[in-house]
Formats: structure tokens, C-alpha cells, sequence
């Protein structure tokens, strides 16, 4: 019995032309290396802005601006039940944190404008209404864990200490006390119902590992944001100084 014939026709591909496909393809490959090579070195012999290289900051800004024009404030990040809380809370970083601090002498410095500072103690921002929040804090390295924390919203600090018109600035910058540390923060994510001014961890104060008496905590960007200690708080229409943005790092920093 014949075997069946396929429908589709076999081609016979020569020793000639596949030689030189072959070669076709050696040789863009080769072109495709050259250029890249080529454009590595051209990046890297550009002048620095903001920390990186020109090329790729303005590749961060671009982003920035896409990830700011699609922020949704009303879009909450996941909650999860106490109970799956890490019980040991991974440390990332001292900076801003190497001094002892006093929560008798330790200050909250929210300079309203000019010469119009508010000199706040921990008591006067315990006794705002008080926020639990269990997310999945994500850093920028790559690691990510589901942690417990508890302070007043940003929102509602700012509300009852009628900084309003501050509120309507693009950012607020934050210090730690020895200025070591600092970020900056676009405001709608700064106003974001998550958004805290934390003063526990696990029901209990924040440990001096992890910004006591009070630190920031801001679901809706990467960890590099979420400054320890705050010591001084202020508001601007330009871009606070930000520390690791200095560093070559995305200054938004969301997820």
C-alpha cells in the first residue's frame, strides 16, 4: 500500500542558500553587537543629571510622567488580616538613623511657609485618628513582605493642622533629623487614604531600627520611599532633594 502524500509540497532548501541565509544572519548579528556596544559607550560618556546618566534620566522622567498621569488616588492597596503579618520585620537601610533619639525632645518640624514652622510632639499627632494598615511592602531590590502598621493618614494631619494650602503644592519633602536621609513625595500620592505618619509596628512603638518615634509609610510607592524618622516636613511647587533619585534611582519610585 503507497504511503498517503501530504497536501503541503516539501522544498529543498540548497547547500548554497542556506549558507547564505547563514552568513545573512552571522553578519546581523555581528551589526546588532557592534551597535550596542557602540550605544553603551555613547551613554556612558553622557554628563549626569540628577544622579544618572542624561539619557537614562530623561528615560525616568518620561516615565514618571506616564506612571503620574495614570495614579488613580481612589485605587487602594491590597489590606491583609493581622495574622499575616511578618513577625520579624526585615531592616533595610540606617540612614537618617545612626543618633539615639529622645521622644521627650524629638520634634516634628512641618514648616508651613517662611518663617512659620510647626513645632509638633508625638502626643499632638497620637491624638488624631488612628489608621491600621497590613500590606505587602515592596522594596526597590526585589523582595517584598506583608507587614503591620498603625499612625494617623497624612491626609488627616493635614486637614486638622489646616494645611491646605500646602496641599495644594506638587510635594512634600521629608528630612530625618540629622538631614542624612530625605525624600520627596508627589502630593497625590502623599495625600493617598493609605498614606501614613507611623508611630507602631505590630501593635506596638516603631523599634529605633525602624524610625521611632515616627516614619512615613507609603503603600503605593517602593520602599526607598518610606522615610524613617521624620524630623522635618515641607511643601513645594519643585522637586525636593531626594536621596537616592540623587543616587541614579527613579525619583517616583511608584508601583
Amino acid at each position: 500500500m503507497s504511503e498517503p502524500s501530504s497536501s503541503f509540497p516539501q522544498q529543498t532548501v540548497s547547500d548554497k542558500t542556506l549558507r547564505r541565509k547563514t552568513l545573512f544572519a552571522f553578519v546581523f548579528f555581528i551589526v546588532f553587537l557592534a551597535g550596542a556596544w557602540a550605544t553603551f559607550k555613547w551613554v556612558n560618556r553622557q554628563p549626569k543629571e540628577g544622579g544618572a546618566l542624561k539619557p537614562l534620566r530623561k528615560t525616568l522622567n518620561a516615565n514618571e510622567r506616564l506612571f503620574s498621569a495614570m495614579f488613580d488616588a481612589n485605587k487602594l492597596v491590597k489590606e491583609y488580616p493581622v495574622s499575616a503579618a511578618a513577625k520579624r520585620v526585615r531592616v533595610n537601610g540606617m540612614d537618617g538613623l545612626r543618633d539615639s533619639v529622645n521622644e521627650e525632645t524629638w520634634r516634628l518640624h512641618v514648616v508651613r511657609s517662611s518663617g512659620d514652622t510647626l513645632h509638633l510632639t508625638i502626643n499632638d499627632i497620637k491624638k488624631l485618628p488612628k489608621k491600621d494598615l497590613v500590606f505587602d511592602f515592596k522594596c526597590i531590590e526585589g523582595w517584598d513582605q506583608v507587614t503591620h502598621w498603625a499612625g494617623v493618614p497624612l491626609k488627616t494631619f493635614m486637614q486638622y493642622y489646616h494645611l491646605n494650602g500646602q496641599s495644594k503644592m506638587k510635594y512634600v519633602g521629608l528630612q530625618t533629623p540629622d538631614k542624612k536621609y530625605y525624600v520627596g513625595i508627589d502630593m497625590p500620592s502623599a495625600l493617598h487614604a493609605q498614606t501614613l505618619l507611623c508611630y507602631e509596628m505590630n501593635g506596638k512603638p516603631l523599634p529605633a531600627n525602624q524610625g521611632f518615634p515616627l516614619r512615613l509609610i507609603i503603600p503605593v510607592k517602593y520602599g526607598i520611599k518610606h522615610l524613617k524618622r521624620i524630623g522635618t516636613m515641607f511643601f513645594s511647587n519643585d522637586k525636593p532633594a531626594d536621596f537616592w533619585a540623587e543616587r541614579g534611582y527613579d525619583y517616583y519610585a511608584g508601583h
